[in-house]
């Protein structure tokens, strides 16, 4: 578990568990009639640079035509982390509206605000008393609603890898490559996958995403490695 004294770990863990990031997407428009994300509810463990634990459950709802998805983190009780996504669909393409990322540290936190324009191509990001506009021409996400973008996109067969995420105080794209297909056993068993893989400009980083088609591409395993640090979050149970 974590112990007093670990908050950089501990922060830089936190900022990662909703950050199954897969960042935002210039995404072709497939026939309607293409597969479609499912509502589900999936819990995680994660353990970082082998000693520090914790719990992630990740849940995705549907009311009418607006979708939220939501991360809910917690270590060792000293640190929590939550992710508020909601957004719509248009076809294949996924709409966001608003996002909120919170973390605390030891009672210690932040919160990041993000309100989308209709048509997702405008930003406002709020963060430490600071506001940022942007104008996203190509459309902008928040990391859930990405994630449910590049998902949907694998569903369509439209996945291009070419995607934008929006940070704190800028719009940064960031490519993603398929690697392959592969078979893995996790806690919540054996599922047929897809490694897709974040492209960093940095050798020291690396981040790779077990997808599972059966669970319309839900994150089965993630493996993230940053300047030696490795942290690893695999499925334990869905509901």
């Amino acid at each position: 578990m974590f112990k007093k004294g670990s908050h950089s770990m501990t922060k830089t863990i936190m900022s990662s568990i909703g950050g199954i990031a897969i960042a935002t997407a210039t995404a072709s428009t497939a026939a309607l009639a293409s597969p479609s994300l499912t509502p589900k509810t999936a819990d995680y463990n994660f353990i970082a640079d082998s000693k520090y634990t914790g719990t992630a459950t990740r849940s995705l709802t549907k009311s009418g035509n607006t979708w939220q998805y939501t991360v809910d983190a917690k270590a060792g009780g000293i640190a929590t982390a939550k992710q508020r996504s909601t957004f719509k669909m248009s076809g294949n393409r996924v709409i966001p509206l608003t996002a909120s990322t919170s973390y605390k540290v030891l009672g210690l936190g932040r919160t990041h605000d993000l309100s989308f324009g209709a048509d997702g191509t405008t930003v406002k990001s709020t963060y430490r008393g600071k506001t940022y506009n942007f104008s996203a021409p190509n459309r902008a996400f928040d990391d859930l609603s990405l994630e449910a973008q590049i998902r949907q996109d694998l569903l369509a067969g439209s996945f291009t890898g070419d995607y934008t995420m929006v940070k704190k105080d800028n719009i940064e794209k960031t490519p993603f490559k398929k690697v392959g297909n592969y078979s893995i056993t996790v806690p919540a068993g054996t599922f047929d996958t897809v490694r897709v893989d974040r492209i960093h400009d940095d050798n020291a980083r690396s981040t790779s995403f077990w997808l599972a088609p059966s669970l319309d591409y839900l994150p089965v395993k993630v493996v993230q490695n940053n300047d030696g640090k490795q942290m690893e979050m695999t499925l334990t149970k869905l509901r």
